[in-house]
């Protein structure tokens, strides 16, 4: 009999509660976990599902959860704090661990963990959310097209969505850390917002700046591309400002700024309605670039951040169940091809210059 049951740590988060929510129109169900059994509780009975609870640091609790299950689904940020415990615990268990996380230091972290994952014969995914599959797909579409680029930009916009709490404090704890590029395939720091430029996302052109988006690690896992950038839509008004970051990073990274912050995103909506989430629209553009100078653009529209990453972890989640996977470390595109973007109910297909 097929296993449809997964393991959904962080469930009460923003993203946690909308992969509970969704699960079953995949025919998946999930035992809800996190820290907290006030918040878990709750939410499992409104769903009818099982739950655990446990914290992350609790090696034996740990264990014991993933040996219950085939695949664990990490939505507990900041994923610094949950990552590596967890894939720690899946090399024992032999668990597939899956997360939708986009930091670019955690998935250089659990990269290292290749061999390891390889010997116990289990995937390791982060970034099966919005961080990072269309835009690994579409760096793997444009690498299909140019086989010999040398360069890859990515960028990408919403129009009418809104940050999660989750999102947020994560953004609040990099605060004053500057930005990222991949250069010679080294990844390199810079300023955030080094780089400005209006990108032509099909139906709008939009401003965007240049930003330390995941695929700075994933895109040349996925496409060995030595040079690679990544951009977010942003005001013009705010991108000079931010330019003047490197004079007040100092007092970015203050524990009296960042509670500060964090206080304030604590005072806002958990994340955008639904009602929110089914107006944004979400773009991505991607250009590469080889030798000779040649380029190439490809675009995807479709929906916004949060409901693509409902559906392609839960598609992802239901693949690994099924038996449709690699082992060791992976990325969205590396694993499944440029075609796991299509899956996604409302996507558009790219096309190209």
């Amino acid at each position: 009999m097929l296993t449809t049951t997964f393991l959904l740590y962080g469930a009460n988060g923003y993203s946690g509660e909308l992969i509970a929510r969704y699960a079953s129109q995949y025919n998946l169900h999930p035992i809800l976990a996190g820290r907290r059994k006030e918040a878990i509780e709750p939410l499992a009975a409104k769903y009818g599902l099982p739950f655990r609870i446990f914290d992350v640091n609790d090696t034996t609790a740990l264990l014991t959860a993933l040996k219950e299950v085939k695949v664990v689904m990490n939505a507990a940020g900041p994923f610094d704090q949950t990552a590596r415990q967890i894939v720690e615990a899946c090399l024992q268990t032999g668990t597939h661990y899956l997360d939708i996380n986009g930091d670019i230091s955690i998935f250089e972290l659990i990269k290292r963990f290749d061999d390891a994952a390889k010997k116990a014969g289990i995937l390791l995914l982060p970034g099966a959310g919005f961080d990072v599959v269309p835009t690994d797909c579409l760096a793997m579409h444009l690498k299909n097209k140019m086989p010999d680029a040398v360069s890859l930009k990515l960028a990408f916009a919403t129009l009418g969505g809104a940050l999660s709490h989750g999102t947020a404090t994560t953004m609040a704890n990099k605060l004053g850390e500057g930005g990222a590029a991949r250069r010679n395939g080294k990844i390199v720091h810079e300023p955030l917002g080094q780089r400005g430029m209006w990108v032509d996302f099909g139906p709008k052109k939009l401003f965007v700046m240049s930003i330390p988006w995941g695929d700075i690690s994933t895109a040349h896992f996925t496409t060995g591309i030595p040079d690679i950038e990544c951009y977010t839509g942003i005001s013009r008004k705010v991108y000079y400002f931010l330019k003047l970051q490197g004079l007040f990073n100092w007092a970015l990274r203050t524990d009296f700024i960042r509670k500060a912050l964090k206080a304030k995103i604590n005072r806002l909506p958990a994340g955008p309605t639904d009602t929110q989430r089914a107006k944004a629209i979400g773009y991505v553009w991607g250009e590469a670039t080889n030798a000779a100078g040649e380029k190439i653009t490809a675009r995807l529209t479709g929906p916004e951040g949060y409901t693509i990453t409902v559906h392609a972890s839960l598609i992802i989640t239901r693949k690994v169940l099924n038996g449709d996977f690699k082992t060791g470390y992976g990325t969205p595109a590396g694993v499944w091809g440029e075609g796991l973007i299509y899956e996604i109910p409302g996507v558009i297909k790219p096309f190209n210059n």
